[in-house]
């Protein structure tokens, strides 16, 4: 059995030790590393995978047939944050940070293991399809359940900081993944790599998912949710309840992670093929920007979380908002001068904007709702914005780019996703303790 009902905390609010909280944060981050590795390796060997179970005489056929795959995972994002938000508002995040930490891995794990199509024929892109809706499902309870878990753990006025670590996470993980996927070109031809390298980091979520699982499974319950349970004010459909009494609190939600996910899926998964493909870069260069932007943003995400704890969320959260719509244009206009030191000065110069809005965001989102209905009400909203915004991105961005002809027009994608959730936070109240309030029980 996964989880304990009996493993309930016996810790009051704000009086937890500092070991405990430590396990607490890193039991959350790991799930998120899982997670952002799993999207990473599937995105860096798109082209190989169409090849392998998507054959055809054309290879941008493949290519497409593969993304198509890799976006279909983001589709039922949205009903894996409604079954496993409301399952861990009913029995506990705890539990089901554990199911989905196993879901999640088994089906990268899966991938590993799928045979290709010269072996099984149609068969392996349908198991294909399958396993990245199963990954997808279980990704919709991730972010929500990870960043409630620490949320409720952590102390009022260090909570940006400590839930900062969870998105962090994410970005770590996806570096990771990349580093492998790298890593995996140098040392394999790439024949190797089309024939069996590709399953290697696939294979690699096992040993992960096995860590993350035995940390989570040591976990105590939050202190919040077992102080409601105790209560008896679980509340008995939380779906509904968020809904009916707490919409206003899902769609800033999916407001705020509008412009997190439209930002991050441009910066990641775009930037280094548009350095590639549109602007001529090697890749070399290429490879060299991503990395050095995804350090810089994982070093300075706990910074401005804790920057948060400060100033309070809504500062730090427009003023990279702010930044994002004057300096996005300028940015991709430098990295077009045919420089390989400007076109990494303004991949930095992109993950640092990203990197403040990162900080504090998921503290604020999970500010906006009661205990009742955190978990469930915070992965409606997020998991909307990212199918809606976070996995299209790439391919709307360079839809436009050659629709328009104008290789900066990224940029104006970035804009009109920070004006929107600018208006978003100017409108919100504040939510941090030394700001605002508590968070609510």
């Amino acid at each position: 059995m996964v989880g304990n009902s009996s493993r309930t905390s016996s810790l009051a609010v704000g009086d937890v030790p500092p070991a405990t909280l430590r396990r607490a944060t890193i039991g959350a981050t790991v799930g998120s590393v899982v997670e952002w590795f799993d999207v990473a390796v599937y995105a860096y060997l798109a082209a190989v995978l169409g090849g392998v179970f998507f054959p055809s005489e054309d290879p941008a056929v493949s290519l497409l047939s593969s993304f198509a795959v890799f976006g279909a995972a983001f589709v039922v994002r949205p009903l894996g944050g409604i079954f496993f938000g409301a399952l861990g508002d009913r029995i506990g995040r705890q539990r089901t940070l554990a199911w989905v930490i196993i879901l999640v891995s088994a089906a990268t794990l899966g991938i590993g293991l799928l045979p290709g199509y010269a072996s099984i024929g149609v068969a392996a892109p349908a198991l294909l399809v399958l396993l990245r809706l199963l990954q997808g499902f279980s990704a919709g309870g991730e972010m929500g359940g990870a960043s409630a878990f620490v949320a409720e753990y952590s102390p009022p006025r260090r909570r940006g900081y400590l839930v900062a670590w969870v998105e962090m996470g994410c970005i770590l993980g996806f570096l990771l993944g990349s580093l492998v996927v790298l890593l995996l070109n140098l040392v394999l031809t790439p024949e190797q790599v089309a024939s069996w390298g590709w399953r290697v980091p696939f294979l690699l979520a096992a040993p992960l998912g096995i860590v993350g699982l035995y940390i989570r499974t040591r976990l105590e319950e939050t202190p919040e949710f077992a102080a409601l349970r105790s209560a008896g004010n679980v509340a008995r459909n939380p779906l509904l309840e968020g809904i009916r009494d707490h919409w206003s609190a899902i769609l800033r939600t999916a407001g705020y992670a509008l412009f997190q996910n439209a930002a991050l899926y441009i910066i990641l998964t775009f930037v280094p093929s548009y350095q590639t493909e549109t602007l001529g870069y090697t890749a070399l260069v290429a490879s060299v920007s991503s990395v050095a932007s995804m350090a810089v943003i994982c070093l300075l995400i706990p910074a401005l979380g804790a920057l948060s704890d400060r100033l309070g969320r809504r500062p730090v959260l427009g003023g990279s908002c702010v930044l994002a719509l004057a300096l996005s244009y300028p940015l991709f206009v430098l990295m077009g001068q045919d420089s390989p030191v400007l076109a990494v000065t303004a991949h930095l110069g992109l993950g640092v904007i990203l990197a403040i809005f990162l900080g504090p965001t998921l503290a604020a989102m999970n500010e906006m709702f009661v205990t009742r209905v955190r978990y469930g009400g915070f992965s409606l909203g997020y998991n909307l914005s990212v199918s809606a915004f976070g996995g299209t991105a790439p391919f709307l961005v360079t839809w436009l780019v050659s629709r328009t002809g104008n290789t900066t027009s990224p940029a104006f994608y970035v804009m009109a996703a920070a004006t929107i959730t600018l208006v978003v936070v100017l409108t919100a109240r504040e939510t941090a303790p030394n700001r605002g309030r508590e968070i609510r029980s």
